[in-house]
């Protein structure tokens, strides 16, 4: 069996990774010269700056198991216990999220009359109807509209860079769906969870998701590389697929220099790219993959001299909820959280840009964008210095964006594949946009390509 892997990130590299493990004949084609997508790691003027993701949550086992497997666990570098500290910017100040229930009562960040309306959340009937709803009715049905506004709507743009408007609440945060649906709400699932773990070691709270960040100690690049290392002769970057072709059982993949023949195809494309590769093969397929919508963002890396700067950077970073009006995302202190991302003496801060909810700030030139970042942080942050060192990373189509109707999408065109015979897709597009989903998607997607031969 020949298997063809489109698409270097890392879900594809991850995807032939396993299936090479299992002495399949695999061949990976990547476009860039370089494999990683959009989690790549630069280094210059000894900061280590991601492009991307800066890792992955280590309270599921899918990235943790790959890191074992290709033996690379002395790399891993867990971040400092400042990143439990995660604040929202409101009322022109930054507010810590509370991180357990008595926190919560005495925090800033939501009014006397929003932790009632939160709290009667337990009070109210659990939703019948099964069709899917946005996240923003969701949260305005159950917990009201002050923690939409200051809890969700900033947790939505710092994972999705998205809208709560138009997200899926089922395709996007399954667990918070699946909450309402097995326990009838938020409250009496997450106290019945708590019940179920209990004398388990903790690794989350409400200020963050479950697991300890870990990354790598010379940033996601360790994991890109050791991928790229143990496939070999198998990965062939700078190579182009230009179409797909499905002839007498075989698929086609065509290349600017020709074809080559393969058994199975697995797509880890962005959906548009896979939508185009396959328009001449299923127009209905192309149809609903060129459907899914991305959240364009930019990244702005500021380098600062640490002393003197105006903030103590003691915790993970800050998101901006849209009522706010301001012009940034959010930020991310790299250096509190990993502390080798930049050299002595010095800090990094990543401000996020765009997305969802003002998409045409993410595409102005970098100078714009540097200003824009610079004038935003130093308004909230009180930040003095102007930075040593600074670094944009443009993505036109940076992440899928799972709207309503997303998952019926997502089952109809993996129906559709399954029909073609041979075709699979693997890529943030589809299940989560996480490190973890993806590397989890890679390896089921490598048990059904063994399973059906």
């Amino acid at each position: 069996m020949r298997v063809a892997v489109v698409g270097g990130g890392i879900s594809g590299l991850s995807t032939a990774y396993y299936l090479k493990e299992r002495g399949v004949d695999v061949t990976l084609f990547e476009r860039n010269p370089f494999p990683g997508g959009k989690m790549r790691t630069v280094r210059e003027k000894e900061y280590i700056v991601e492009t991307g993701p800066n890792g992955f949550l280590d309270g599921k086992p899918y990235t943790l198991n790959l890191v074992k497997s290709l033996g690379i666990e002395d790399r891993l570098y867990r971040s400092s216990d400042k990143a439990r500290k995660r604040f929202i910017y409101t009322g022109g100040r930054l507010v810590r999220l509370p991180e357990n229930p008595i926190a919560f009562l005495s925090s800033y960040l939501l009014s006397w009359k929003g932790k009632f309306r939160l709290l009667g959340e337990v009070f109210v009937p659990p939703r019948r109807d099964d069709s899917d709803e946005s996240l923003a009715q969701f949260a305005r049905r159950r917990i009201g509209e002050e923690a939409l506004e200051k809890l969700l709507d900033p947790m939505v743009a710092g994972i999705f860079a998205g809208d709560p408007d138009r997200m899926s609440l089922k395709a996007a945060f399954p667990a918070i769906y699946n909450l309402e649906r097995q326990y009838g709400g938020l409250i009496r699932g997450l106290v019945a969870k708590m019940r179920e773990s209990k004398g388990k070691k903790k690794t989350s709270g409400p200020a963050g998701p479950g697991g300890v960040l870990t990354s790598f100690v010379g940033g996601v690049s360790d994991l890109v590389n050791a991928l790229a290392v143990r496939l070999g002769s198998s990965l062939r970057t700078g190579s182009e697929v230009k179409t797909l072709k499905k002839e007498g059982g075989k698929w086609k993949v065509v290349l600017p220099e020709g074809e080559e023949e393969f058994d199975v195809v697995v797509l880890s494309t962005p959906s548009y790219i896979s939508a185009d590769l396959l328009k001449d093969v299923d127009g209905e397929l192309s149809n609903l993959l060129s459907q899914i919508e991305y959240s364009p963002i930019s990244v702005v890396a500021l380098g600062f001299e640490k002393k003197g700067l105006g903030h103590d950077l003691d915790g993970f970073g800050f998101l901006v909820p849209r009522s706010e009006k301001r012009k940034i995302l959010g930020a991310l202190w790299d250096s509190s959280v990993f502390p080798n991302r930049a050299p002595e003496g010095k800090v990094l801060i990543r401000v996020m840009l765009g997305g969802a909810r003002q998409p045409e700030l993410a595409l102005l030139p970098e100078e714009k964008l540097v200003e824009i970042a610079l004038k935003e942080i130093k308004r909230i942050m009180k930040i003095r210095h102007y930075p040593e060192f600074v670094k944009v990373f443009k993505h036109e189509k940076g992440i899928p964006h799972y709207t309503v109707g997303h998952a019926e999408r997502v089952e109809r065109a993996f129906g559709l594949a399954g029909k073609l015979g041979g075709l699979y897709f693997c890529n943030n597009a589809y299940t989560g946009v996480g490190v973890n989903d993806c590397t989890k998607a890679a390896l089921e997607t490598a048990v059904k390509i063994l399973q059906n031969t």
